[in-house]
């Protein structure tokens, strides 16, 4: 019988992607009525352009992150470690807890200005949810589970990752999916430390109060942070076992 919570889950789950797509439906044809679409289309050199500066902060930001976080959450959940995990997770908060903008000042005076600051700055505040998501995931797993692998003579490595990581997985992708979504939404902060990417478009277009020109910053920004979810939740989908993933119980 499956769970009423994985139930609605697995509802949710399917509606999400239907609501998305009515959603983005409505703003593109608010945007052709209006007239508006064409002005934005006039800066599509520079969304070209200056998107792939934000997917190249994003991707290097976004990986570094995962590189760190990930062993630093299976860290943490060891025996050894349970005595200092808040300890760390505040370090791990410092970039979470101070203002993105004031991070990125802060990488600027240490680093100079450009693309590595600002890869440092995002890096820093896209670390938190991955580290904390890693660590919850492991340690919410059932006892029962890892006393019947240690049962059937399982070494700790062999529990780690034949056993707690399958059944951590989901939850860690959450931290992963929320720690980028982060990063894209503060990646246009990076332009302010020389970095370009699309807060170009957005800034300059609020500074000369030129609508047009903040959405074609802005629009792509959303969709690239949509995409990015998306890919990695079929990621998640398609990784987790299932009976373990709430959203395909079976």
């Amino acid at each position: 019988m499956i769970p009423a919570r994985s139930g609605r889950a697995a509802a949710l789950g399917r509606m999400a992607p239907a609501l998305l797509l009515l959603v983005l439906a409505a703003l593109l044809y608010r945007l052709w009525s209006s007239g508006m679409a064409a002005e934005i289309l006039t800066h599509r050199d520079d969304i070209c352009y200056l998107g792939l500066q934000h997917l190249e902060l994003v991707a290097w930001s976004g990986l570094l992150a995962i590189l760190v976080a990930l062993p630093a959450g299976i860290a943490l959940s060891r025996p050894s470690w349970r005595a200092v995990p808040e300890v760390c997770m505040q370090l791990f908060n410092i970039g979470g807890t101070i203002p993105t903008l004031a991070v990125l000042a802060l990488s600027m005076t240490l680093l100079g200005i450009g693309i590595v600051p600002a890869v440092f700055g995002l890096w820093a505040v896209t670390l938190l949810p991955i580290v904390r998501n890693t660590y919850a995931g492991l340690r919410a797993v059932p006892p029962h589970l890892l006393e019947a692998a240690r049962g059937m003579g399982m070494t700790p490595a062999q529990v780690l990752w034949r056993v707690q990581l399958p059944n951590a997985l989901f939850v860690i992708c959450g931290g992963i999916r929320t720690a980028l979504a982060i990063c894209v939404g503060s990646a246009p902060l990076a332009f302010l430390i020389g970095a370009g990417g699309l807060g170009e478009l957005i800034f300059t277009g609020m500074a000369l109060d030129d609508l047009p020109m903040m959405l074609a910053g802005a629009i792509p920004t959303a969709l690239i942070a949509v995409l990015l979810d998306f890919l990695i939740g079929q990621a998640q989908y398609h990784l987790v076992p299932r009976g373990i993933d709430p959203l395909h119980p079976y």
